[in-house]
């Protein structure tokens, strides 16, 4: 059994894992209690598990936790809270952007990736930064309404 010292939403925590192959994911929403990012596929292919390493938008279902070192993790859960939500949750709100809201959480946290670099995104800039997400509702049209108004 290996120790991690892993960096999430602030926080530093040790976590004991067998396999140093085990999924980012799976520590997360098991050992953390952290349940925003979601199991999806389980291929990174879906993007439901969507997390943000140092800033960067990663599949959490692929990100081995042995491979996670010092890297800053920032899950939904670390953007705002119900009292004072990130604007990207804002604007989807306001959008209607979730129906069923499985796809949401890897939705704001691939367009939170896509604003820090680019904030003032055309709407192609939006649609390739999401095109790894997919929604099972089709909403796709009210999601980059809602990163477009999140970006004003």
């Amino acid at each position: 059994m290996a120790t991690y010292r892993l960096h999430v939403n602030g926080r530093t925590a040790s976590i004991e894992a067998w396999d140093p192959s085990e999924p980012l994911l799976y520590v997360l929403r098991g050992a953390l209690g952290l349940t925003g990012a979601k199991i999806g596929c389980g291929l990174g292919q879906c993007g439901s598990c969507t997390v943000l390493l140092d800033g960067e938008a990663a599949r959490a279902c692929t990100t081995p936790i042995s491979s996670v070192g010092s890297r800053r993790v920032t899950t939904i859960e670390g953007l705002g809270t119900p009292a004072k939500p990130d604007p990207l949750q804002t604007a989807f709100i306001a959008e209607q952007a979730a129906q069923c809201g499985y796809c949401t959480s890897g939705m704001i946290m691939s367009a939170r990736a896509l604003l820090a670099r680019t904030p003032k995104p055309t709407i192609e800039q939006v649609k390739q930064a999401l095109d790894r997400n997919l929604c099972r509702c089709g909403t796709y049209s009210r999601i980059v309404r809602a990163v477009l108004r999140a970006a004003r």
